[in-house]
């Protein structure tokens, strides 16, 4: 991929990162990109019983028939997909979802339905994204003072909205 930036040519290399993963049977769909330059990955429901009904203020666990063997310094984040929001009310209850390196069962989503309509969720729907993410491991260093800041302990729109 390359990016022109500011009259400088920036060769950028994407790290392709390999996570095993296991269907529970043939039919289920594995996570794709829609698009080339996609940063999340399209999930789709795995309902082999049939449709889902979601009412108004109400949440379901769905089912991806999937499970994965994440590398680590890596997890994968399920996060909402913007139509189903913007158009469906429906979103990711926790999200952004974490799935850590050493959970080993099936991947699940935890959809909420914030509109007035019941909506459905129909085997393969897309219902999530996925992003896989690094992330670094903390030790805490317990001190008595922290070092002064431009913005101190202000928060909560101290920076204002204009």
């Amino acid at each position: 991929m390359q990016i022109k930036l500011l009259n400088t040519l920036v060769i950028e290399r994407i790290r392709v990162v390999y996570i095993k993963v296991k269907k529970i049977n043939d039919n289920v769909n594995l996570p794709t990109y829609e698009t080339s330059s996609s940063a999340g990955m399209d999930i789709r429901a795995f309902l082999p019983n049939g449709k889902v009904s979601i009412l108004p203020k109400e949440t379901k666990l769905i089912g991806t028939g999937l499970f994965f063997e994440i590398p680590n310094g890596l997890e994968v984040q399920i996060r909402p997909r913007s139509g189903l929001a913007v158009k469906n009310c429906i979103t990711v209850l926790n999200s952004p979802g974490t799935i850590d390196a050493d959970y080993r069962g099936e991947i699940k989503v935890i959809l909420i339905n914030h509109g007035s309509k019941m909506f459905e969720i129909e085997d393969k729907m897309r219902i999530a994204q996925m992003v896989v993410s690094k992330y670094e491991k903390i030790n805490f260093e317990l001190v008595s003072d922290l070092s002064e800041s431009e913005r101190g302990s202000g928060g909560f729109g101290s920076t204002g909205t204009k």
